[in-house]
């Protein structure tokens, strides 16, 4: 489904590097969070759709720039990454019973198809994440 997205270096690159029918849902879900989070620039990020950054430092001194918000093709689903922790739980885990034929990690989105999910609901937590995280 993808070209070697981690050469990209616009998302419109990006995206033309998708084949169909994943590139228009991909297309879709761009607008949907742009729509969601107009204040975070979208670009390239660590080989996917990064919108808006953020510092980060750990403990141990490593430092480093990350997306609040991202987007990617991935082999067998595509993954939308939502940041942030509320009362003890990523916002993304709290979606689970909003999105139920989404595979949900820590802060990862995963699904198959677009019609997987409902992107007003999405967007809402989308959001919520950006929000959750300070932005």
């Amino acid at each position: 489904m993808v070209k070697k997205p981690l050469a990209a270096k616009s998302v419109e690159n990006y995206v033309e590097q998708i084949s169909e029918p994943r590139r228009s849902t991909i297309k879709k879900i761009h607008a949907a969070i742009k729509k969601a989070v107009p204040k975070l620039k979208p670009s390239i990020q660590y080989g996917m759709i990064g919108y808006g950054s953020y510092r980060y430092k750990y403990a141990t001194g490593k430092e480093g720039e990350a997306p609040i918000v991202a987007l990617a093709s991935q082999k067998n689903y595509i993954s939308v990454y939502v940041p942030g922790n509320e009362n003890g739980s990523s916002v993304a885990e709290q979606s689970r019973a909003l999105l139920p034929k989404a595979d949900i990690g820590k802060c990862c989105i995963r699904f198959k198809k677009l019609e997987d999910v409902d992107l007003a609901v999405l967007a809402s937590i989308i959001q919520k994440g950006a929000r959750v995280a300070g932005f």
